[in-house]
């Protein structure tokens, strides 16, 4: 089998994945805390280089839950992704909020941007929560972002690295299947989202800032649930509170230092256009 038809496949199984979870994922994912201190964390960091009435390109926008804020702060979103019933659901919460002047949709995988039928110029161009991490393709990807923006225009992508700090101490609870699974993960390690699988891969910001050197500059790097838990420690902030309110200041203070800004569950990285 080719590299390509290997690529395609794993983007189908993908799409099923999410496409059977995709009514779900609201519900499951509301109601947790750490998710929220996520979304929190990330937004804030874009915000800190969005111009007003910017035009987003967002890669895997899922359910929309990022599109739906950035519209409401005036900006438009272009929200692509390759499951079809994200792409419904995200449709059915822009009529909901009444946001259809301000959001486009177009289901396609951002291995294919090429193809993109609305291709800007974007001031920003934003990926969440990993979705990059489902291709061997990122430099691919990556390749065809600077064509889609605007000069002086923003990439921000949240990330998995190579190694995670909570996960490799889980290695201490016996739990040697996810302390080690970012390891040794060169050809992809499967993943499941209950009981559909497909692979990922993970890469390190040094992965995207060799790639885009040449035509970005690097804004900033922050470790993202360093400190503070991944999210499938659930209900850690109503169990330990002040704990948690401890982690998260202390993530704050060193979210942008070495070693804390790679060794995160998720990594945040900024990179603007050069002239």
């Amino acid at each position: 089998m080719t590299n390509d038809s290997t690529h395609a496949l794993n983007e189908l199984a993908t799409a099923a994945a999410f496409d059977s979870q995709a009514p779900l994922f609201d519900s499951l994912y509301s109601s947790n805390s750490i998710i929220q201190y996520k979304r929190d964390r990330v937004r804030s960091h874009v915000e800190q280089y969005l111009a007003p009435n910017s035009f987003i390109l967002e890669l895997n926008a899922g359910t929309g839950e990022d599109a739906i804020y950035f519209a409401a702060k005036g900006h438009k979103v272009h929200a692509t992704d390759i499951s079809s019933t994200m792409q419904d659901m995200l449709m059915k919460k822009t009529l909901e909020h009444r946001l259809g002047d301000k959001i486009s949709l177009e289901l396609i995988s951002f291995t294919s941007l090429d193809e993109l039928h609305c291709k800007g110029p974007y001031d920003l161009i934003f990926s969440n929560f990993a979705g990059l991490n489902c291709t061997a393709e990122l430099d691919k990807v990556l390749g065809t972002l600077a064509s889609l923006l605007n000069q002086g225009g923003i990439v921000t992508l949240v990330v998995l690295p190579s190694f995670c700090l909570w996960e490799t101490s889980l290695l201490l609870k016996g739990k040697f299947k996810t302390a080690f699974r970012r390891f040794f993960s060169r050809k992809g390690r499967r993943a499941h989202l209950e009981g559909n699988y497909f692979k990922c891969w993970y890469y390190n910001p040094s992965y995207i800032v060799r790639r885009l050197r040449s035509r970005f500059d690097v804004l900033s790097v922050e470790g993202l649930c360093t400190l503070v838990p991944p999210s499938y420690f659930e209900q850690f902030e109503e169990k330990h509170p002040h704990i948690f309110n401890f982690l998260k200041r202390k993530e704050e203070s060193l979210k942008n230092k070495w070693p804390w800004r790679s060794i995160g569950d998720y990594y945040i990285i900024s990179l603007r256009k050069k002239p």
